[in-house]
């Protein structure tokens, strides 16, 4: 027996139970999960999917049902804008983390007390909160895309904290620690060196530099590739972290070293400024390892000193020059203000306070000047100072 209805039907089973059905906008016909055990029953969750569809909030059951592991690949393969290493990483997250515990699960049937679950796990199994964030943020980007091809309403990680991670400390060196640093470390590399300390370059961008891209008369560099490694594919060219070609200056020190450095090669714009002892590209998980640690411990600079503190070097030299946020983002190539703030936002209260001082010789400076024209306005009136003869007693 099927009973009409203005919004889908219901029809009651030879077992007795009652079936609940509706076609959606394009006509394809959708059943509930289950069956219900009272007509009233099926009605009220018929009742409940068409207050959905008016809303606007319905959900295709279909794609509900396709697992976490397809939507996953799904959302890979049709993300194009990311990086080859960005894209790397994700992927090994997925197979690392996600894909043991949700592979198999239709994704509607994930809740946001399975991400809080999944995130307690792996807390509990040791994980940093960082590896934990970056879980929790593939996760979030997967159910994303699901949710906006209509497979969910609501995006289980939203709500799901993760504590924060300690803060790693950065290192500074001072421009006699990076001279130290460059002494230390095997030749030609201590032009390396000094060009991340006072560039900023990132150690993948230092590596795809190719000698085109220098302009040594007019002391500037243009960075338009990284250099990162990939599983399964080595060492690959690729664009900037944040996808803007940029432009750094160089001081002249650096120009001259630079041109020393490339003095007697042939001239070749392809060229890579800086390789490896072997040939080829600069791998720097090796340079690091084989080069760089070794240089640390020559030059008696601190244990915990990474390369990438050569990049927060040069941002506190720029700051120490009293140069803008603006131009430290524009120099390190961040992709915001607000990243170069959140970064080193604490190297900035010494800035602050000369630009207070400034402030305050202004103020003084303008104080004078008005006392010296008041003094002024009040000479010009004095009728003694104007050359007019009072008489004696005037005005007595």
């Amino acid at each position: 027996m099927t009973s009409k209805r203005q919004f889908g039907t219901l029809r009651k089973l030879s077992s007795g139970r009652w079936q609940a059905r509706y076609r959606d906008a394009s006509g394809l016909r959708h059943a509930a999960d289950d069956t219900f055990a009272s007509k009233s029953e099926a009605a009220r969750w018929l009742a409940l999917a068409e207050a959905d569809v008016v809303r606007g909030d319905w959900i295709d059951p279909r794609l509900g049902r396709v697992t976490f592991a397809e939507w996953a690949a799904e959302w890979l393969s049709t993300t194009v804008h990311l990086r080859a290493q960005t894209r790397a990483g994700y992927d090994a997250v997925l197979r690392t983390h996600l894909l043991p515990v949700f592979e198999s699960r239709p994704i509607a049937t994930i809740e946001q007390i399975d991400m809080r679950r999944f995130v307690a796990n792996m807390l509990v199994d040791g994980a940093a909160p960082g590896t934990v964030r970056g879980a929790r943020k593939v996760a979030r980007l997967v159910f994303a895309a699901a949710i906006g091809s209509g497979a969910l309403r609501a995006n289980p990680c939203d709500g799901v904290k993760v504590p924060r991670s300690d803060h790693e400390e950065m290192v500074f060196l001072d421009p006699l620690q990076i001279e130290e640093l460059a002494d230390a470390i095997a030749a030609p590399y201590g032009v390396l060196i000094r060009l991340a300390a006072y560039s900023g370059m990132r150690a993948g961008e230092i590596g795809a530099l190719r000698v085109g891209r220098l302009d040594l008369l007019r002391g500037r560099i243009e960075i338009v590739e990284s250099l990162a490694e990939e599983p399964g594919r080595g060492l690959v060219f690729g664009p900037p972290k944040t996808y803007q070609r940029r432009s750094v200056t160089l001081p002249r020190f650096l120009c001259d070293e630079l041109g020393a450095h490339l003095r007697d090669r042939p001239h070749d714009p392809e060229a890579l400024v800086f390789s490896a002892p072997e040939g080829g590209p600069l791998n720097h998980r090796n340079f690091y390892r084989r080069q760089f640690r070794d240089a640390v411990v020559a030059g008696g600079l601190p244990a915990r000193l990474r390369f990438h503190d050569l990049r927060h070097t040069c941002a506190a030299l720029l700051v120490g020059q009293s140069a803008h946020p603006l131009v430290v983002m524009k120099r390190l190539g961040h992709s915001s203000i607000t990243v170069t703030m959140n970064t080193y936002g604490h190297m900035f209260p010494a800035l602050e306070e000369s630009v207070t001082d400034g402030l305050d010789r202004a103020w003084r400076t303008a104080h004078d000047e008005k006392d010296a024209a008041r003094g002024a306005r009040v000479g010009h009136d004095d009728p003694h100072k104007r050359g007019v003869v009072v008489p004696i007693g005037a005005g007595s």
